[in-house]
Order: C-alpha cells, then sequence, then structure tokens
C-alpha cells in the first residue's frame, strides 16, 4: 500500500502532440501516487501507460509537450526540468526498463562495459569498483555466470537473461522508483516467473516503487498491489490488485470478459463494445 510520504506524486498529467489535423493528447489529465509497492499500468495499446512513464522520466521530446498541475519526487518538482538536471535523475533515482529491453542494449559492447558505464555516469566509482557492482547485480538477477556474462556481447545471450542484464543495468544504482514497461512480453512462462520474482524481491528487499506498465490483467492482478486502468489517455478506474475482479467500469469489465479462462469455459469470448461515454467520463475508484 501507499505510504503517507509517496515516492511520486502526479496530478493533471497531459502530453500532447501536434498533428495535421489538430492537438492530439496522448495523456489527459493523469493523477496518482505511488508509494513504496508495486503499482500496475493496464490499458490497450494507445491507452497512454507507456507514454506516462516516459513523461516521468523526461523522455517526451519536442514537438511533444508536457504539462501537469505538479510532478513530484520525494517532494521535490521533477516537471519539465532542464536536462542537465534530469539526467541526475534519471537511471539513479528513478530507473526505466523499456519494452523488449534485450534491445535496448549496445550490440557492439561488452554486456560488463555498458553497466559499468551506466553505473559511473552517477557515481564517483572508480572502474573496479564499477566492475564489482556491475558482478554483484548480474548475480542479484540470478544469473549463474557473471564473469563470462559481463564479457559477452548481447548477442550472446539469450532473451530471459537480457531481460536479466537490463534489469540488473536499472537497479545498480540503487534507484528509488523502477519502473518496467511490458519487461516480459517477449518471455516464456517459466522465465517470465523467474524475472517476475526477482523483481518481486528486490522491491521488498530495497524498499522501492515499482510502476509496472502490462496489457496482461491476469499478470498485474497476481503481481502488483494496486492497479490503475488507462483508456484513451487517461485512468478511468483504481483499485487493490486483489479487488480486480471486482472492477466496476465497463470497460474494465469488458478486458475481463474478453479473457479465456480455464475454470469457466465458454464457446466463444465477449467481444468489447467501446462507447465514448468512457473518453471523459467518470474515474472509478476501489472495487466495492
Amino acid at each position: 500500500m501507499t505510504t503517507d510520504a509517496p515516492l511520486i506524486s502526479v496530478r493533471d498529467l497531459r502530453v500532447s502532440f501536434p498533428t495535421r489535423s489538430g492537438t492530439f493528447e496522448a495523456v489527459r489529465g493523469v493523477s496518482f501516487d505511488l508509494g513504496r509497492e508495486r503499482l500496475g499500468v493496464v490499458g490497450e495499446s494507445g491507452s497512454g501507460k507507456s507514454m506516462t512513464g516516459r513523461a516521468i522520466l523526461g523522455l517526451v521530446r519536442p514537438p511533444g509537450k508536457v504539462t501537469a498541475a505538479s510532478m513530484t519526487l520525494d517532494g521535490q518538482s521533477i516537471l519539465n526540468l532542464p536536462q542537465r538536471r534530469m539526467r541526475k535523475i534519471r537511471g539513479q533515482r528513478i530507473s526505466m526498463v523499456m519494452q523488449d529491453p534485450k534491445f535496448s542494449l549496445n550490440p557492439v559492447m561488452p554486456i560488463g562495459r555498458q553497466i559499468v558505464e551506466a553505473y559511473r555516469q552517477g557515481s564517483n566509482a572508480s572502474r573496479a569498483d564499477a566492475r564489482a557492482k556491475a558482478l554483484e547485480m548480474l548475480a542479484a538477477v540470478q544469473i549463474r555466470d557473471p564473469e563470462r556474462v559481463f564479457d559477452a556481447y548481447p548477442h550472446e545471450v539469450s532473451g530471459g537473461m537480457g531481460q536479466r542484464i537490463m534489469i540488473a543495468m536499472m537497479l545498480a544504482p540503487d534507484p528509488e522508483v523502477l519502473i518496467a514497461d511490458e519487461p516480459t512480453s517477449a518471455l516464456d512462462v517459466s522465465v517470465r516467473t523467474e524475472v517476475l520474482n526477482i523483481m518481486d524481491r528486490l522491491v521488498r528487499d530495497r524498499g522501492m516503487g515499482l510502476i509496472f506498465i502490462s496489457h496482461d490483467l491476469n499478470l498485474v492482478s497476481q503481481f502488483c498491489d494496486r492497479v490503475l486502468i488507462m483508456y484513451a489517455g487517461r485512468i478511468v478506474e483504481q483499485l487493490d490488485a486483489r479487488d480486480l475482479h471486482k472492477a466496476r467500469h465497463p470497460y474494465t469489465q469488458g478486458l475481463l470478459n474478453s479473457l479465456p479462462r480455464l475454470d469457466h469455459p465458454v464457446e466463444r469470448l465477449a467481444v468489447l463494445q467501446r462507447q465514448e461515454s468512457w473518453r471523459d467520463g467518470q474515474t472509478f475508484e476501489g472495487g466495492a
């Protein structure tokens, strides 16, 4: 659950882009707090969930425009900071594991060198200390032979190992917040479970806040503490993950009804019938 003093607080966040037909709002008035918890953000492609994470990290480039009533980290504003100041926060205090993270690695640079460079950007550590930290983090994400992987290139490791390497790189600076954008979408079930267990353990042991962006309602309901449901750039419902089956918004109910269930098989899955009123309608709180 959230604490009295949230790690991240966002109020009325908006992200817009100019187009030939006018201004397109990718994120429209999003507000939430993140404590030392696992917060799931769920929605279909284009719902604005990934753009919300990028806006928090200052990764929306012109002509995109980010505005908000407030956006704070530990009570300090991080809204539209100059890039020089944002670089001291990005990766050091807030890290982000991108979707399909293996392809975020530089293919022509050894894995260990990439982790060392990322770690030394925000610290005064010597190269020897940074190497020791990189090996420690590779071991923390359950890579059996850290020394071998340290000297390997990205194409020499599997997809699951690539995911864990990126998580190790993002967690090396001991950030307060980790944003994970579909970090397990390309993994098989056994590797996915292993990666989730690693993230869960690190979040609990370090007291971090985790924003877990996904389209998988079943996964989020099992892994997260709270869930935000996004539709057309806004939050339409928020509730405890354990109460996801009690969702009241028709969009959330439609998403749940479109999922196949082994315990209740049906001849044909329901098709989600969207309504225009959902775009600017009421936001549902809680699952009761």
